[in-house]
């Protein structure tokens, strides 16, 4: 038997959430709803205008892993940390959630990698991350026995940013596929796809890449067009298998000609947006892995999204292995 059902590779961030209005949004040349990559400068500028602040270690696919073991799975997590208060708490967070992480801390400078996440009353989510220590992930952090022994290697595409790892992602991917393994990607971001169209394209054209997960915002921005029909479509034609959410909407898998709309579930409050995505990836991965059928999947991962949104923070505060046991999907 393979040691873990999923790898996840990403940017090791930890979180600061707080709460804002919307003007200040505007007051501060903040995109709503997107992830902004900035500077040491107006990192610390945003903190120091930020209110009453929660930390919590995150990253995109962390959280997905994290996740996973929440469900139960075995995950292992690649990512890139720094020897200092905010590289020791993600370390912590993460072990202690049990996944697998052994990526070695190296100096203090650049400083690990923090997200400042502003969410408006609507729940909605604006992040503001300074990538620090994540741009130093290589090759050479590579684990090959942990990439040979999970069944799906995962990772975000907010991973194309910093270049060294993409030659880790592609390294990942060739162990993978090597050892009968598949591998999976996260678009991320709109504007993430956006910067990476042609090169996203690419590792589905090139099988690279077997699994992909987007929102409907994505998949749109994939295809560069206004038309959801036409980019599901065309996502059926350029990979093998691809799960869309699309919020309250729920979320469709697709696999050649096959399609699974799968409904979401009802939640008492919307609290925070965060980590919505990378926990419908996490359900899905889990069944994925356990051999469930597809509609399982993303029953899954609509369960496990619909508890984080109604939670602050991106990691779950609960079990999620329980809540499927009364949901009857495990």
């Amino acid at each position: 038997m393979p040691q873990f059902d999923v790898l996840t590779i990403g940017n090791a961030i930890v979180d600061i959430l707080a709460r804002c209005e919307d003007g200040f949004l505007s007051e501060n040349a903040i995109i709503k709803g997107a992830m902004n990559l900035i500077d040491a400068e107006r990192a610390e500028l945003l903190y120091s205008k930020m209110g009453p602040a929660v930390e919590a270690s995150g990253g995109s696919a962390g959280n997905t892993a994290a996740g996973i073991a929440s469900f139960g799975g075995r995950a292992a997590y690649f990512g890139k940390v720094a020897e200092d208060q905010l590289g020791n708490i993600f370390q912590h967070d993460i072990r202690a959630q049990g996944v697998h992480y052994q990526t070695k801390p190296e100096g203090n400078h650049p400083p690990t990698a923090r997200s400042m996440i502003f969410v408006t009353p609507d729940g909605e989510r604006s992040m503001n991350t300074y990538l620090g220590a994540c741009v130093e992930l290589g090759p050479e952090h590579v684990e090959e026995a942990v990439v040979a022994e999970a069944k799906v290697t995962y990772f975000e595409g907010y991973l194309w940013d910093p270049p060294r790892a993409k030659e880790a992602i592609l390294e990942c991917a060739r162990i993978a596929h090597a050892n009968g393994r598949e591998v999976s990607m996260s678009l991320s971001d709109p504007f993430c796809v956006g910067r990476y169209r042609s090169e996203f394209l690419e590792l589905m054209h090139s099988g690279t890449v077997d699994i992909v997960f987007a929102n409907r915002q994505e998949a749109l921005s994939l295809y560069e067009t206004e038309d959801f029909d036409l980019a599901l479509s065309k996502l059926s034609q350029d990979c093998k298998l691809a799960a869309v959410t699309m919020s309250e909407e729920g979320a469709i898998i697709i696999r050649g000609d096959e399609r699974f709309r799968i409904p979401a579930y009802a939640i008492t409050e919307l609290v925070d947006t965060t980590g919505a995505g990378d926990l419908f990836a996490a359900g899905f991965l889990f069944g994925y892995t356990q051999g469930r059928p597809l509609e399982d999947c993303g029953k899954l991962g609509c369960l496990a999204a619909a508890l984080v949104i109604q939670q602050i923070g991106p990691r779950p505060l609960a079990s999620l292995k329980e809540a499927a046991q009364r949901e009857e999907l495990i």
